[in-house]
């Protein structure tokens, strides 16, 4: 839905080539200021419109790096930075004929995303259970490659932290820092409390972001938003699980205030239209938790609604899939039932409160019954 006042056309994501010559016919009908990708299937093509329109951007091939793992992993490991071992493998391969695996290990489509697909295997049956399960996934990409290759990575145990930062030539600037206080262990990884300020010593932190930053470089990334994911293993060492030129997902930005004077969508416009503004830190603590569903079906019932948004320091709350609808679990979706938004003084007491909401909500899930017509 656009905004009342506002033009738009459709364009097919799925053709990026006809795609780009739909928006530079539009563009030059009506002149473009700046172009941002808000979605990772979104950004190469946000960056080869701006080149062409000479307006602040990446390079396209910085911002493909960014959306596929297996070439970012490759590329990352020749430029010196600590990415976990790796191995692109075709979906039909025979695992027993791979004596390298450094077990446990996490199976990953090669462009999805928010966990789609992602599923931890300790051993060669699990690895090759983890591959059966992602196969059909796979198939929604409309890369070839993508569709009959998967990328194998070795699992680091450790905490987990997603930095928000905006990118200006070689200036990284840290706009939050968010704890996953949930083990992310697996089987399956999926994200739920997002919480900032982090609660890791400064120094790791600092480090963290310096690593981001040589990743950056790496790539070739110049301008604008920084949505990075890294893992802190047992001697504090930092590992780059994504690097991505967006800002965070969804509905989640709701979390993040980063200024006292401009949102986050007025601090990247202005970088989207080559004026940055100088960015004043707010002191805050904020949260979100992304409602996970607890398991597949007809969602029927939301209950606890009200006594959860009286819970003392939470913001908001959403449901955002209507009754009625069906619902899915990873490893084959990545859509949450919706959001809690808390704001407090501490991280410790967003965290509580997020926690104290969610123990309030119940959620009634019906199985989904699948007529076999055939006789």
């Amino acid at each position: 839905m656009l905004p009342a006042g506002c033009d738009g056309i459709h364009i097919d994501l799925n053709r990026p080539d006809l795609a780009l010559l739909k928006l530079i016919e539009l563009a030059d009908k009506t002149p473009f200021i700046g172009v941002l990708g808000t979605e990772d299937n979104t950004i190469e093509l946000a960056a080869k419109i701006a080149a062409h329109l000479n307006l602040p951007h990446n390079p396209s091939a910085a911002t493909r790096l960014t959306q596929r793992k297996d070439l970012a992993r490759a590329f990352l490991s020749h430029a010196g930075i600590n990415v976990p071992w790796h191995k692109k493998i075709h979906i039909d391969d025979d695992i027993n004929g791979f004596n390298d695996i450094p077990y446990p290990v996490v199976i990953k489509p090669l462009n999805l995303s928010a966990s789609r697909g992602v599923i931890r295997a300790d051993n060669a049956v699990e690895l090759q259970q983890a591959i059966n399960t992602v196969r059909p996934i796979i198939q929604d990409t409309y890369e070839p490659e993508a569709k009959t290759h998967v990328l194998i990575e070795q699992y680091i145990a450790g905490a987990e932290i997603a930095l928000e930062c905006l990118l200006d030539g070689n200036d990284l600037t840290a706009l939050a820092i968010f704890d996953k206080p949930d083990p992310l262990e697996g089987p399956y990884f999926e994200e739920t409390y997002y919480i900032t300020p982090s609660r890791i010593p400064q120094a790791v932190l600092n480090d963290c972001q310096q690593e981001v930053l040589r990743c950056c470089q790496a790539y070739g990334l110049t301008t604008g938003p920084i949505h990075a994911e890294c893992r802190i293993d047992e001697n504090n060492k930092p590992w780059i699980l994504e690097v991505a030129a967006r800002t965070i997902g969804g509905d989640c930005g709701q979390s993040l205030k980063p200024s006292a004077s401009h949102s986050l969508e007025q601090l990247v416009i202005s970088y989207a239209i080559g004026e940055p503004v100088s960015i004043e830190p707010q002191n805050y603590s904020s949260g979100v938790l992304m409602i996970p569903t607890p398991k597949a079906g007809i969602l029927k019932r939301v209950e606890g609604i009200l006594e959860a948004q009286k819970v003392e320091h939470i913001t908001s709350l959403t449901i955002d899939i209507p009754l009625g609808n069906e619902v899915n679990c990873l490893p084959a979706s990545s859509s949450y039932l919706g959001f809690i938004f808390a704001e407090a003084e501490t991280a410790e007491e967003v965290e509580g409160a997020l926690r104290n909401a969610h123990a309030k909500l119940k959620f009634t899930i019906s199985p989904v019954w699948h007529i076999n017509n055939s006789h």
